[in-house]
């Protein structure tokens, strides 16, 4: 048989949950273009039910995470961009499609993000030196301050770097111990799914991430609401939604990491150092007195 004769084998994409692969429980699916209109693919389109089932995986995930070593943390992250490495053109493809960028462009993009995993990977066991302190306190007392993890968050990736961008937010919460349910681009969500294989075949505990697909319209809300979410990111909503889901938020008064001015205007505004700002506003402080001598 020749080359033009044979059947083109589509990818079925599915959703990423508990180290599994799911399809959406609802069974729907949504058209992906890429930046000129043309057809990529049918992506899952996540339920309500989904989401809750996310964060299911994610609550049964956070006790083993948050409790491995910093330094386990690091090689795992670590060994993702290892794994990354071996597929930049896989990526570099995906995000040709997905941003709408040259194939200059979206390599580099590729390698900002798989440098990014490295540089978080460096700060899992150095963290606490810089969040931690020991207190001077009046009295025959050590005063010690060492951050924790808040839990598990909700992630609103960026809708306009679909891998940059939603590296730039992932990984800066799951280093220090957190685990998360990501809501994927609408618009561009290939390179997440397609990060959520690479993820599956590292050394990350099932449920630490957990990527979904769909609208974050109908995801958002869910998640806001949610009992067992305990922070979400905004990085991709603004608007009136972003203010529904702050609302939703402070009622059951979950942490909520807004955008600033700026940070979603550009998908090239990730390529910027990325500061500790982020993963340090997913930590919460545990303060301890002793009793010296004792």
């Amino acid at each position: 048989m020749s080359t033009v004769d044979r059947l083109s084998v589509l990818k079925t994409y599915k959703l990423f949950v508990g180290g599994k692969f799911p399809r959406s429980e609802s069974g729907r699916v949504y058209e992906v273009t890429d930046a000129k209109g043309a057809w990529l693919a049918n992506a899952p389109l996540s339920s309500r039910k989904d989401a809750r089932d996310a964060v299911v995986a994610a609550r049964k995930a956070f006790g083993p995470w948050s409790g491995a070593t910093a330094y386990n943390r690091g090689q795992i992250l670590y060994r993702v961009a290892e794994m990354l490495e071996g597929r930049r053109e896989q990526f570099a493809a995906e995000v040709v499609a997905a941003d709408g960028v040259s194939a200059k462009k979206a390599a580099a993009r590729v390698d900002a993000a798989i440098d990014r995993w490295v540089w978080y990977a460096g700060w899992s066991d150095k963290v606490a030196q810089v969040a931690g302190a020991a207190n001077p306190v009046a009295g025959p007392y050590f005063n010690l301050s060492t951050p924790e993890p808040t839990g598990v968050v909700a992630v609103l990736a960026p809708t306009d770097s679909a891998f940059l961008g939603l590296v730039s937010v992932i990984a800066p919460a799951i280093v220090t111990g957190n685990t998360v349910v990501v809501v994927a681009s609408e618009r561009a969500p290939l390179p997440a799914l397609s990060l959520g294989e690479v993820l599956a075949t590292s050394d990350l505990p099932g449920g630490v991430v957990n990527i979904l697909s769909g609208r974050a319209a109908e995801l958002g809300p869910p998640l806001a609401a949610h009992q067992d979410v305990n922070a979400i990111d905004l990085a991709g909503v603004a608007g009136e939604l972003a203010v529904e889901l702050e609302r939703a938020a402070a009622d059951n008064l979950k942490r909520v990491l807004r955008p600033q001015p700026g940070d979603t205007a550009k998908g090239d505004d990730w390529l910027a150092d990325p500061g500790t700002e982020r993963m340090l506003s997913l930590l919460e402080t545990k303060t301890v007195w002793h009793p010296m001598g004792v």
